[in-house]
């Protein structure tokens, strides 16, 4: 297929601001629940907008002859956010962000099961370097883990997002800005309940730069980066498009180092190069039969 230049800086950028997420996170002084709230509130909104102004209806009788997919996908992907977000209080962003991109992995793990893929010898040896990966970075041959609640949450966080794209690929005939836009209504209306039961929102410190903190997160991190990705995804192919979707971590990592000071020594760059690395192998055979 012919790419669209535009659309490869389009989701170039979208992955750009996907890596900063975690930054911004650490500087929100209020709970996981909380966030992750008002990510999907707000993110449901812009969407809402921008197809209101394109004039872009959804295809409701799409989307409600897969309600039974796009609801759990929705729940998960709150849920998810609540469980990443919780990481990156309780360890580096950069461990949390590796952790996270554990999903890739899980989801060949569950691809035999649920799809009935044959595990290759490959993909069988791309899980076993994450898995060493994992093990690298956590500090466990140096004596002890660090931050082992964070990186416990941040798997748990790539669980439930391994969920939800496995539950993706089941649904079929329903844009991708639909299925955004249900799924984020979903995790709003699903977070809601949640936060106003686990939280004393009479009790939140909600200072003018909290609040725009948290407006910067469901704006441009939500709202602007999925109309940014969604918007240009179908103009590339799917191998740009996957190559793509690493530079997210990648930004994580860099900005992590740079504006928070973390560093790694050698064991968790190897680590490092052996998660990434593999997530990318196993991925592309999949992305590139996609086209």
């Amino acid at each position: 297929m012919k790419e669209s230049t535009a659309a490869k800086w389009s989701i170039i950028g979208s992955m750009l601001i996907f890596g900063t997420i975690g930054i911004f996170r650490r500087w929100i002084p209020l709970p996981s629940g909380v966030v992750a709230l008002a990510r999907a509130a707000i993110g449901t909104l812009i969407l809402a907008v921008f197809m209101l102004i394109a004039r872009k209806k959804p295809d409701w009788k799409a989307i409600g002859r897969q309600w039974y997919l796009l609801i759990p996908s929705g729940l998960l992907l709150g849920f998810n956010w609540i469980a990443l977000f919780e990481a990156y209080n309780y360890t580096t962003v950069s461990v949390a962000t590796l952790s996270y991109y554990m999903a890739p992995v899980i989801i060949v793990l569950a691809s035999p099961l649920l799809f009935k893929e044959k595990l290759t010898l490959k993909s069988g040896v791309c899980v076993l370097l994450a898995i060493l990966g994992m093990v690298l970075i956590s500090g466990v041959l140096e004596g002890g883990v660090t931050g082992l609640k964070g990186i416990l949450f941040g798997l748990a966080a790539a669980a439930m997002y391994a969920s939800v794209l496995l539950i993706n690929k089941r649904i079929h005939g329903i844009s991708g800005l639909d299925r955004t836009l249900v799924q984020l209504g979903v995790s709003t209306v699903t977070l809601l309940p949640y936060v106003l039961l686990t939280e004393n929102l009479a009790d939140l410190s909600m200072t003018g730069l909290t609040l725009g903190m948290l407006l910067l997160v469901g704006v441009v991190h939500t709202g602007v980066a999925y109309l940014m990705y969604f918007s240009s995804v179908e103009k590339v192919s799917a191998q740009t498009a996957a190559v793509c979707s690493y530079i997210d971590p990648a930004a994580s990592l860099i900005l992590s180092a740079l504006l928070l000071g973390e560093r790694m020594d050698w064991l968790g760059l190897v680590g490092t190069a052996l998660i990434l690395g593999s997530a990318i192998v196993s991925q592309w055979p999949a992305k590139v039969r996609e086209e």
